[in-house]
């Protein structure tokens, strides 16, 4: 797996949208109950029960999704006598399955899912942003999401599982990123002993990335308890490089990448 840290793609105008989405990621994760134990690495039974209360009611649910079977009985925060767990109560409030899908966007497991997301978002939303304006850019990002949400519940329909993160969004960018800009130079982390830095071409490096994930959404690589949903990272992809297409024609190319390449110092080119 490869890290991208920055890619050879300047924007012409200011990705407002790219950073008021990481914005209010982090502040909806910062936000969420028991965040404190998302930090040190351990949770008392309180806070995981004031999680699991605020994931029910704010997580997108495949089976309420696609089948609106919504739970007679929901975690209410509390923690039961004794601590014998958390306590189960019939529903407080009117849950929007479709909804659910647009405030999941905004929720995360870790620092590690969410910064890992972000990253993603930043380097390549802003091109995409810049390519598609403010307004469509908002509109693209919030309808590939959709897109991965209910085409992975369409796959899971009987779960009960919440499925949060802005992933399936994210990897619409990437797709949209590997139509229009396929020749960009991205600078990416490689660990092999030691992690080395190497430019690369996005249509390499996100290639590779949507085959890895394609691969694990098959069950192939991963356990049976593994809680990552490629197969939205599949939808968003595919449904990004859809919206994208007819953006391609007219794009400005990225510039061609002068010095280092692939760790080492480019020949210089003679025309004739």
């Amino acid at each position: 797996m490869v890290i991208p840290v920055h890619d050879v793609n300047p924007v012409r105008r200011t990705p407002w949208v790219t950073y008021a989405l990481i914005a209010a990621n982090f502040y909806v994760f910062l936000s969420t109950p028991g965040f404190a134990g998302s930090v040190t690495g351990e949770s008392s039974l309180s806070q995981l029960c004031h999680l699991q209360a605020f994931l029910d009611h704010y997580a997108a649910v495949p089976r309420e999704l696609i089948h609106h079977q919504m739970p007679q009985v929901v975690p209410t925060g509390d923690v039961g006598p004794h601590g014998a767990g958390c306590v189960v109560a019939p529903p407080g409030y009117d849950k929007s399955p479709a909804v659910s899908v647009l405030t999941a966007l905004f929720l995360h497991g870790g620092w590690l899912h969410l910064l890992g997301n972000m990253l993603f978002l930043l380097i390549f939303g802003n091109n995409v942003e810049d390519r598609m304006g403010h307004i469509r850019f908002a509109l693209f990002y919030v309808v590939c999401g959709y897109a991965a949400s209910y085409g992975f519940a369409l796959l899971n329909d009987d779960s009960g599982d919440p499925l949060i993160g802005a992933s399936g969004a994210i990897a619409g960018v990437l797709g949209a990123y590997l139509v229009l800009y396929p020749k960009a130079r991205v600078w990416v982390l490689v660990p092999f002993l030691i992690f080395l830095p190497l430019r690369l071409p996005a249509w390499l490096v996100l290639g590779f990335w949507f085959v890895l994930q394609a691969f694990y959404s098959s069950g192939e690589g991963v356990s049976k308890a593994g809680t990552v949903a490629y197969a939205a990272h599949v939808v968003g992809f595919l449904v990004g490089m859809l919206l994208a297409w007819p953006l391609k024609p007219g794009t400005p190319p990225p510039p061609e990448p002068r010095g280092l390449l692939f760790g080492r110092k480019a020949r210089p080119r003679h025309t004739w």
